[in-house]
């Protein structure tokens, strides 16, 4: 998965999503100018390639939200979610399940498949990457929210993708810049930030994204980049069958595997489904040129069980589904009583 150059595409941007290796595209803010022009781009997108290509992005709510104009709603951090819960865990409930909604039903109206949401890493205060990005620091209040949050973009046709397992909420230091260390034990860990992917698993959280952090007590290996972690931890003892997507490879935390080849090759070896290539169409091609293509079926056909089910509502008729505007009231209910 890798990105393009700008808010239409070039005809570079074409010759890289024809690549046989590539599988699908992630947006950023820089690809978004009115919501006629992202669903131009999009269809531009899932008509170059059969089966179509998947359309991601990071929209969280919060800080992390890549649309937030011409008629997006603005959505509240986890954060505030967390702190609902305490007061009243039920309306906490409803609320995460009306944001998923509008989340899901706003994005997929201009043709974006699939959210790289939940965080579910838990917040223990000390990392400012994560912050108010997770619902809490309690496992089971992140369980309980991410899976109202999920069933809302269920609700909608779009699946989830958890992040960053096993857990980037205990380390300070911030893996687009550095290289985080996580000196606990796999025990605590598991029992932890690991437990809501137990809980939740591949039937409501359908895809996962492991994090550029290294947990020494487990394996030297990043986890993104750990077959321990992958293979042995997540697929066997946690019997996870989703897809795994690998984190940006282009970022600090995983400059300990090489370059950018040597870097989606241990991915995919240790796991991965498929690997991130972001802001820099120079890797992207580096990548292109190296890569030779396998067909890994049961990756394939992970990847086909996360496209979009049902056909997208489009803008001009999502706006009057009683639904969704029940959703946007309870969205708006909570933005206002910040």
């Amino acid at each position: 998965m890798l990105d393009i150059e700008g808010p239409s595409l070039t005809v570079q941007d074409i010759r890289r999503l024809q690549h046989p290796v590539v599988g699908g595209v992630i947006l950023f803010t820089r690809h978004f100018e009115s919501r006629e022009q992202l669903t131009r781009l999009t269809r531009q997108i899932h008509r170059l390639r059969k089966p179509r290509l998947l359309i991601a992005v990071d929209h969280e709510g919060g800080r992390v939200q890549r649309f937030r104009e011409d008629g997006f709603t603005q959505l509240p951090s986890m954060a505030r979610l967390g702190q609902i819960w305490m007061r009243d865990p039920m309306r906490a409930m409803s609320l995460a399940t009306s944001v998923g909604l509008v989340l899901a039903a706003e994005l997929r109206a201009c043709g974006v498949d699939l959210s790289f949401t939940p965080v579910l890493d838990l917040d223990y205060g000390v990392s400012s990457v994560i912050g108010d990005r997770s619902f809490h620091r309690d496992p089971r209040v992140v369980s309980m929210l991410a899976r109202a949050l999920v069933q809302g973009m269920s609700m909608m046709g779009m699946g989830a993708c958890g992040k960053h397992f096993p857990g980037h909420g205990a380390v300070s230091a911030d893996s687009h810049h550095e290289i985080p260390v996580d000196q606990r034990s796999l025990t605590r860990i598991l029992k932890e930030d690991g437990a809501p992917y137990e809980w939740l698993g591949d039937m409501v959280i359908p895809a996962v994204m492991p994090a550029h952090v290294i947990y020494p007590k487990v394996d030297r290996l990043p986890a993104g980049f750990s077959p321990k972690w992958i293979r042995e931890i997540l697929r066997g003892r946690m019997g996870y069958d989703g897809v795994v997507f690998s984190d940006d490879l282009t970022m600090e935390g995983a400059a300990v595997a090489g370059d950018i080849v040597d870097r989606a090759k241990a991915a995919l070896e240790a796991g991965c489904d498929m690997v991130l290539v972001c802001n820099h169409l120079d890797m992207a091609d580096q990548l292109l040129e190296s890569l030779v293509h396998t067909s890994d079926v049961a990756s394939q056909a992970r990847i086909r069980r996360l496209m979009p089910s049902g056909k997208a509502v489009r803008w001009p008729a999502l706006v009057t589904m009683p639904i969704y505007q029940r959703a946007l009231e309870q969205v708006r209910s909570i933005n206002e009583s910040v």
